[in-house]
């Protein structure tokens, strides 16, 4: 297949789906081909007419990361490199050492000291608070000065989770998971002692469980450009997450919505703090009170980001007319309006079984009979017999890990 060649070529880290859906968006908007750099080879980025991809397996370490984009940097000298992660720890690294790689690189993320104040979950909310944009309810441990006793200002289920999702990648213990949920403080008690024990030495966060099975989780991808004005917002209701022990929380099928207020809570935080780039927010509508809680902030793209496009609104547009085409916006930010969309990386039997709301079920059905659900793997450009087929195993292993859990 002939791709077109750009004045500019997109360096994208990484090798899951989030890289594919990158790489499809920039090829469905400029027909070109990006440059992938994984750490392992897989049919989905490796046998694909849209990517180049390199395979660097040590590319999790700071010297490699930073030869290997230096190298880069200095081969593909004659094009604007944009420099994409699709993992938190990416980020950090590109964000840390922003002066070496922008003598190379456009880089569309935030700057150290706003990173910082935004993935640690327990600063977000202070933002939260100061601004009035709703949260749960939250009791924050510190693993550095446990308390003595564990008096909670709610009651059980609870769910935990790490305050630095950076410095518990390197945490082990038995039975980690990305998010918790406990049913009594006897449980709660025994993982913290296992996360004491796994040098993890920041806060954990306990947290009031809201209700609700995955429908009533929200998604929130916004831009901000290159003077922290928001420019585009677009928003989602989840019908199911992941239910991998570490894949926790990440939506695999969402259809498009809109909701003016939410978007302005998050227009006014990102505003508020000078957010330049992609924002991701993960939501979740509180039955009790007809609340929404803003739960955390991404500060990238997200691994369902494709949901965006699919509805129509191309993401990495916002990237390239911003950064590489210094284009001047209008005031008010464009909202994703089309909500005739479904993506989805599950197969239908699966959503199926698990929406028990019947008028979102039968909106999901009526998605798929007039063709409007969208799956980001499955693209009709690719040739090879063997990324042809890709989708419809990846389809079949999803079956597999969801039939025993829903």
């Amino acid at each position: 297949m002939k791709c077109k060649e750009m004045d500019f070529l997109p360096v994208i880290l990484g090798g899951d789906i989030t890289t594919y859906s990158l790489a499809r968006t920039f090829h469905e908007e400029y027909g070109i081909r990006s440059l992938a750099v994984s750490m392992v080879r897989s049919h989905l980025c490796a046998d694909s007419d849209i990517i180049e991809n390199r395979i660097v397996p040590t590319m999790d370490t700071r010297e490699t990361f930073l030869d290997e984009l230096v190298k880069i940097g200095k081969e593909r000298a004659s094009k604007k490199l944009i420099l994409l992660a699709c993992g938190d720890w990416y980020v950090r690294m590109i964000v840390e050492n922003r002066a070496l790689l922008e003598q190379y690189y456009v880089i569309p993320y935030i700057e150290e000291d706003l990173l910082n104040r935004l993935v640690l979950k327990d600063s977000f909310y202070e933002i939260c608070e100061e601004i009035g944009v709703p949260y749960p309810r939250t009791y924050v441990y510190d693993c550095k000065n446990p308390p003595a006793s564990l008096d909670l200002p709610f009651s059980f289920p609870v769910i935990a989770k790490p305050a630095s999702s950076a410095a518990y990648h390197y945490a082990q213990f038995p039975g980690k998971k990305k998010v918790f949920k406990f049913d009594t403080q006897a449980e709660l008690e025994q993982m913290l002692q296992n996360l004491n024990a796994s040098g993890y030495d920041y806060k954990f966060l306990l947290q009031d469980f809201i209700p609700g099975d995955d429908t009533g989780m929200r998604i929130l991808t916004c831009y901000g450009d290159r003077t922290g004005k928001v420019r585009f917002m677009a928003f989602g209701q989840t019908l199911l997450e992941d239910k991998g022990d570490m894949g926790i929380g990440n939506p695999v099928a969402i259809v498009n919505r809109v909701d003016l207020e939410i978007m302005e809570h998050a227009k006014r935080l990102m505003e508020h703090v000078g957010y330049t780039g992609f924002a991701n927010f993960d939501i979740k509508y509180d039955p009790r009170d007809g609340s929404y809680r803003f739960f955390e902030i991404n500060t990238r793209l997200g691994r369902s980001n494709y949901y965006v496009t699919a509805s129509g609104f191309n993401t990495v547009k916002w990237i390239v007319d911003d950064l590489i085409g210094q284009k001047q916006f209008a005031d008010a930010p464009v909202i994703a309006d089309n909500t005739d969309c479904l993506y989805t990386v599950v197969p239908k039997c699966i959503l199926k079984r698990y929406i028990k709301d019947e008028a979102l079920k039968a909106e999901m059905l009526s998605l798929y009979a007039r063709g409007k659900a969208v799956n980001p793997i499955d693209y009709k450009v690719e040739t090879k017999f063997l990324r042809r087929i890709y989708p419809y195993i990846f389809l079949w292993k999803q079956w597999r890990k969801f039939k025993g859990k829903i």
